[in-house]
């Protein structure tokens, strides 16, 4: 029993040991002091730890900035210049002076006249230009060498005896062989004539169209020959086209009831300007056979056909082109090659007249070559022998008239 005694007292000391070993962590916990952090020195700045615009990575001491390259303010215009400013005189009111100056272009071809071959290599100081007796000064110059712009004006008429198809086979062998002549980029057309004009084919760039519209050229419908009338209609059909053009005229020349008289187709003829006329005269090898025969009706013939000759050569000296009066087919090829090289190559010549009226009035002109002291140009071959040349051009053009 007294062992028993001597124990209890020591159990609630047992248990309150226990208790407070338990509780020592958090008494030591709760205890300990928490750690404040140090103070700032004064003048030192505290680092941003907010991300930059730019963005960038980040590193120890906080993200790289990456910075935007900045855009250029977008430079203004420079002022306009200031205009000057006119004051009139008092009591004068606002006006505006407009001068025109008056421009002429020439074609100038020259030609050697043995061979036909065209002249190269001349200079601006070889040429000079007059306007009714006036030197003028060139002040443009430049060799031309283009595709063409043409119309084929045909005399396609019958007759009551067989002579007729001595001229329908010179018209039809001339029409082929200025049609082999053609290139790729030309333009040509075919358009017949006897009491009234036809247009076989209009412009085109197709060789074989104008070949077949040649070769539909057989019988005939009627015997007159208006020639005035045709070429009267063909020069103002022309004239509505712009640029440089051509009219390969192949006919007799003989007229024989046309509305139109001869001093009114010379007239339009020389007015109309940028048309080239090239005539080639048929019937060379018959009336070579008939010329010169007995009888007053055949003499009235060859009066007749001279005087036709006189008209197509004038038609093609007015507008600076050339005259042929072949006899025999073989001598066809070559006359196609000087009108070709005669169409192609040519020089042009700028000028302003001296005489700026505007009144409507025919200017003549004339074209001379020169050497470099202003003598007259000679030609020679490589044997030194001397060279004929001719020069192609118009003998004048109508000025422009003043509109009120």
């Amino acid at each position: 029993m007294s062992a028993i005694r001597l124990l209890d007292p020591f159990r609630p000391s047992v248990v309150s040991l226990l208790f407070a070993l338990a509780l020592a962590p958090l008494g030591i916990a709760q205890n300990t002091p928490q750690q404040s952090p140090p103070p700032q020195q004064p003048g030192q700045q505290q680092p941003d730890q907010s991300s930059p615009d730019s963005g960038g990575p980040g590193g120890e001491n906080g993200p790289i900035a990456l910075p935007k390259k900045k855009d250029k303010p977008e430079e203004a215009p420079p002022p306009a210049p200031a205009q000057p400013k006119f004051k009139n005189p008092e009591g004068a009111g606002d006006y505006s002076l407009r001068v025109e100056v008056p421009e002429v272009t020439v074609d100038v071809g020259v030609l050697l006249e043995k061979t036909g071959q065209f002249v190269p290599g001349l200079k601006p100081s070889n040429f000079k230009v007059y306007e009714d007796g006036v030197e003028q000064k060139v002040t443009g110059f430049k060799r031309v060498e283009a595709p063409i712009t043409a119309l084929m004006l045909c005399e396609f008429s019958s007759s009551f005896n067989y002579f007729n198809y001595y001229f329908l086979y010179d018209m039809r062998n001339a029409a082929w062989a200025f049609a082999q002549q053609l290139r790729p980029q030309d333009y040509v057309a075919l358009m017949t004539f006897d009491m009234k004009t036809q247009i076989w084919l209009d412009f085109t760039q197709d060789k074989r169209q104008l070949l077949n519209a040649i070769n539909s050229l057989v019988i005939p419908g009627f015997s007159e020959k208006n020639l005035f009338d045709a070429l009267y209609e063909a020069e103002d059909r022309l004239s509505r086209i712009e640029g440089r053009k051509y009219i390969i005229l192949i006919a007799s020349g003989r007229d024989t009831f046309s509305k139109i008289t001869l001093d009114k187709i010379y007239q339009k003829v020389k007015s109309t300007p940028d048309i080239t006329i090239f005539a080639i005269s048929t019937g060379g090898a018959l009336r070579a056979m008939t010329e010169g025969g007995p009888g007053f009706s055949q003499q009235l013939r060859d009066i007749d056909y001279l005087q036709a000759d006189n008209e197509m050569k004038t038609f093609a000296k007015m507008t600076g082109g050339m005259w042929f009066n072949p006899r025999f087919q073989g001598e066809m090829p070559d006359i196609f090659a000087d009108i070709n090289a005669a169409i192609r190559s040519k020089y042009e010549l700028v000028y302003h007249p001296s005489n700026r009226k505007q009144d409507g009035s025919y200017r003549k002109l004339r074209i001379e070559l020169v050497d470099d002291e202003g003598k007259p140009l000679r030609m020679q071959d490589q044997k030194h022998k001397a060279l004929k040349y001719q020069i192609i051009t118009r003998d004048g053009y109508k000025a422009r008239q003043e509109v009120e």
